[in-house]
């Protein structure tokens, strides 16, 4: 994936964009436990950073996938997790099977307000008792007249109590666990629907999460995204899209922290010398930003796939794998050099510390990464 000078404008806007109109906001936002989703979302719009791979159609740019990797990467660069989780849920989580499944009906009433920042998306997949497993959802959509007839509950729902609407993953038949699931766009205020208190949790704190209940919540027919039973294997497209995504987002974190201890250690005086000076924090540094760049080359590569049309699960698997186990490794590393400063609840990287341990469990755990790059290595049949 070779960049072009339009991806090095797209960069520059986003970040542009993170430095005035976020950062300068997230210990606000952070300590208050909510980000203003729709006026953050409409200025984006504006900027047309909400739809960079959507059709032009509905509102998008109408570009390829490297463009919205380049955007990721910048606005990881947020002095938190949570915004660009959340914005990562409206682009590349809620929206991209609405993108290529939906009805023209149903991209118009939904996708395209989304594009604009004018309407907040939101993502039901996980329950309780269905995290990575999908297969095992609980949530039922019944016909009924010329209704589905929502019962059930969703957990961890990122977006839920800002949102507008809910890309739902619901069982509408009691065919087999993967021919039984399909795709279906709820609005947030349809009745029968109501909200847990926000989840208290480890990190991630300005993104609202919270359990939503569904009973017997009316929505009609035509809210199916493509064809009925199709949801699963819909689901698994749009894990590929926020995989890469994610992978692509936390170069930018983890860079922000590397880029922050080198400052730090390099003003910080311990035993006559700067703790930049010693060898070992230099060669760890140096180490860590090795690995990031790896990283990067498996993301980019994995998005020229993906721009081909190619089967990128693998890729986006191992991507998605690599990101959390080295977002892990460089906040633990980089906390270090802070001493007593890395333990401090305020300082960027204990932040990072917290925010990004998330990667290693939201959209796919290590160990679901491990079971699909083991199933294509075919290891099972050896």
């Amino acid at each position: 994936m070779r960049l072009t000078e339009q991806h090095h404008a797209l960069r520059r806007t986003t970040e542009q964009f993170v430095e005035q109109q976020v950062n300068p906001h997230v210990d606000e936002w952070e300590a208050q436990g909510r980000f203003p989703a729709a006026e953050l979302f409409k200025k984006m719009g504006d900027l047309g950073l909400l739809g960079i791979a959507k059709p032009e159609a509905y509102g998008g740019l109408g570009l390829d996938y490297s463009y919205q990797i380049v955007f990721a990467e910048a606005f990881g660069r947020v002095h938190c997790g949570a915004i660009p989780m959340a914005v990562g849920v409206q682009t590349d989580m809620a929206t991209p099977a609405l993108a290529r499944f939906g009805s023209d009906a149903l991209r118009r009433e939904f996708l395209a307000p989304a594009i604009a920042g004018e309407r907040v998306a939101a993502l039901g997949v996980s329950e309780v008792g269905a995290g990575s497993d999908v297969a095992a959802i609980k949530t039922t959509a019944r016909k009924q007249g010329g209704d589905y007839v929502i019962n059930g509950s969703k957990m961890w729902m990122t977006n839920s109590l800002q949102s507008d609407f809910i890309c739902l993953l619901a069982n509408t038949s009691n065919d087999a666990p993967h021919k039984n699931k399909s795709l279906i766009v709820v609005p947030r205020d349809s009745p029968g629907i109501t909200f847990s208190e926000p989840l208290k949790k480890l990190g991630m704190h300005s993104s609202d999460t919270a359990q939503v209940f569904f009973d017997d919540v009316r929505v009609p027919q035509h809210h199916l995204i493509g064809s009925e039973g199709a949801g699963f294997t819909q689901q698994m497209i749009q894990f590929q899209e926020e995989r890469l995504f994610c992978a692509a987002m936390s170069l930018g974190s983890m860079e922000l922290c590397i880029e922050a201890t080198i400052d730090y250690t390099a003003n910080r005086m311990a035993f006559g010398q700067r703790i930049l000076d010693n060898q070992a924090v230099q060669f760890r540094l140096a180490e860590l930003q090795t690995e990031v760049e790896l990283l990067r080359a498996l993301v980019y590569d994995g998005v020229e796939g993906y721009i081909n049309g190619d089967d990128v699960s693998l890729k986006a698997s191992m991507a998605k794998l690599k990101s959390g186990r080295l977002s892990r490794e460089v906040t633990d590393s980089c906390l270090q050099y802070w001493g007593g400063m890395g333990f401090m609840w305020e300082n960027i990287v204990s932040r990072f510390y917290r925010d990004n341990r998330l990667g290693s469990i939201g959209g796919g755990a290590d160990e679901v990464m491990l079971g699909i790059i083991g199933k294509q290595m075919n290891l099972q049949r050896r």
